[in-house]
């Protein structure tokens, strides 16, 4: 490979070049930033050399610029390079793939159009040519061959890649993450009311409005706050309520029931899609959803959820991930489970073959071994836990029992982002520092093999699996009967998707137009729906969207989406 060997022929130069400096009495410390790379490490890391800027073409990415922060040093240490996020804003992907240039290190939403196109383009690297994952990816090639396995099945034949959340085994299900976070201590003090479906929900939420009328920053506090940055075919925050409540895993312009494996349009009939975007009307109605949630964006959603703006998220990373700061809990306020009776939210298998979103190499790069031994060193344990938990040492380490644990550091940081690194040494926040690429390698419920046997996910550290610390969270973990959210899930009903080998098929350009066409309004009239004043006009609305989708192309969408569906049930069956 031409890019390669140019590549490869400079390295050496400057190899051998840093060599006879070092001859001259140098520092002899010089150049140990780096491990081996088959460590996961780079030679080059810290010898000297101006940083080479990777450009980082990330579909999943909210974020644009300089990775900056503590992960921007140590991959300045390790491998003397600056990551340049370039998020997928509107005709971002168009315009890179008409130039020919995806980018350095390239990261797919899914592995459907757009990741075929441009492996069909010739815009992707080919891993196998010249040995490249052999040689600069060797963790990955030990490690992770059904995913790479399985990535060459989808791409006609060759590896250009591997989806996200790579499992260590075919285990059951990986942690629920739909944890319905409520505010814990407000429920407390309102006696534990039964809360059965959304009516209850709605009402719960106007109980705790009353008792807890603003926020911290005295602005007014709101049942939750959705925010449209994420919407795809639907409106995201409604949609997901579905997969939260009834365990239907959003698919194409609908849904896929794993319980039947079974298709529902969006906009069937009885739609459980029409029903979340009533509750969200509902709230909107009784000042329960926060008015801005059609145009914020989730910076803003981060913000308001840790000032207590909020009482309730389906998601644990919107929830207690965001309010949970010791200051909060030592004040007696957390967020934690509340899951409706009624509600079965879903849990996602695990398959060592990997996820759909997409981790590759421009074709076009100029530096792939380098761009390789990035990738390859946030597969291996170190670097997946560390850009999950911050600098190992620094906030988290191993005992001498192989087992995991947070510093004192490290555990404020998860508890509080926004907490200062300063101390150790970094600039800004552990947020600032959190890796903006938002893609995973292995999923956090694999199996760390670098541990005494634990899981990469901090809930199931032997040093997290403690008496409680507060008392709020004392007096969750008597109320459920559990000792953490896991067992709480577990315990309740839940439907699980398995893993499979599924990819979606290609839509064609035209067909293409007719989908974005197509989800565009029913996009739009769903937030028009949520906000809507009175019954009589959020029916209107629903029946506008209806008849809007079917002018455009819905029933050859929803014709598309069942035959998907058809081959999806196909795959699933076929892993029994």
């Amino acid at each position: 490979m031409k890019k390669i060997k140019k590549f490869a022929a400079l390295f050496l130069c400057v190899a051998m070049t840093a060599g006879l400096i070092a001859g001259c009495g140098s520092n002899p410390s010089a150049g140990n930033g780096g491990n081996s790379a088959g460590d996961g490490g780079n030679s080059s890391g810290g010898n000297g050399d101006a940083p080479i800027t990777l450009t980082v073409f990330s579909q999943l990415a909210n974020y644009s610029g300089e990775q900056s922060g503590w992960s921007a040093d140590i991959l300045l240490d390790k491998f003397n390079v600056i990551l340049n996020i370039v998020p997928d804003l509107n005709g971002t992907y168009q315009t890179r793939m008409e130039g020919g240039d995806l980018g350095d290190i390239v990261v797919f939403g899914s592995d459907g159009d757009q990741y075929v196109n441009a492996v069909n383009a010739g815009l992707l690297l080919d891993w196998n040519e010249e040995d490249l994952v052999q040689e600069y990816g060797p963790y990955i090639y030990e490690h992770m061959q059904n995913a790479l396995d399985y990535n060459a099945s989808i791409s006609g034949g060759t590896t250009y890649g591997f989806g996200h959340n790579v499992a260590s085994s075919m285990q059951d299900h990986e942690a629920f993450f739909y944890t319905w976070d409520i505010r814990w201590d407000l429920y407390k003090e309102l006696g534990y009311p039964e809360v059965k479906n959304y009516d209850d929900l709605i009402e719960l939420f106007k109980k705790m409005k009353e008792i807890c009328p603003t926020d911290e920053n005295g602005k007014p506090t709101y049942a939750l706050v959705a925010w449209p940055d994420w919407d795809g075919t639907m409106a995201m925050y409604a949609k997901a309520t579905v997969t939260a409540y009834y365990g239907y895993d959003e698919f194409e312009m609908g849904f896929y029931d794993p319980a039947t494996n079974s298709f529902m349009g969006c906009l069937d009939d009885n739609s459980p899609y029409i029903e979340s975007l009533r509750f969200y009307n509902q709230l909107y109605r009784n000042d329960l959803l926060d008015p801005d949630s059609m145009t914020c964006t989730y910076d803003y959603v981060q913000e308001k959820v840790a000032a207590g703006g909020t009482f309730f998220s389906i998601f644990d990373y919107a929830g207690r991930s965001l309010y949970n700061t010791e200051e909060h809990m030592a004040e007696g306020k957390m967020m934690l489970s509340l899951t409706p009776s009624e509600a079965s939210p879903i849990a996602y298998g695990m398959s060592t073959m990997g996820g759909n979103r997409i981790w590759a190499i421009g074709a076009k790069t100029d530096y792939p071994e380098l761009c390789m031994e990035v990738i390859n060193y946030l597969c291996t344990p170190e670097g997946r836990i560390t850009m999950e938990y911050g600098p190992q040492g620094v906030c988290w380490d191993y005992d001498e029992n192989g087992k995991t644990y947070f510093t004192p550091l490290g555990k404020t940081c998860h508890q509080d982002i926004e907490t200062s690194m300063e101390e150790a040494g970094y600039s800004g926040t552990f947020h600032d520092g959190q890796l903006q690429i938002n893609n995973t390698t292995w999923t956090l419920d694999a199996i760390n093999p670098d541990s005494a046997g634990e899981r990469y996910r901090c809930d199931f550290w032997e040093s997290e699996l403690t008496a409680a610390k507060y008392e709020i969270e004392q007096d969750w973990r008597e109320f459920t009967g559990c000792h953490n959210t896991e067992e709480y899930m577990e315990s309740g009903n839940y439907q699980v998707k398995p893993a499979s080998p599924y990819s979606a098929g290609k839509k064609g350009d035209e067909f293409q137009t007719k989908w974005d066409q197509t989800k565009e309004c029913i996009v739009t009239y769903s937030w028009n729906a949520i906000y809507a004043n009175s019954d009589e006009e959020f029916a209107q609305i629903i029946d506008e969207m209806i008849s809007k989708a079917n002018e455009y192309y819905y029933t050859e969408c929803i014709e598309w989406s069942m035959n998907e569906a058809e081959i999806l049930k196909e795959s699933i069956e076929s892993m029994k």
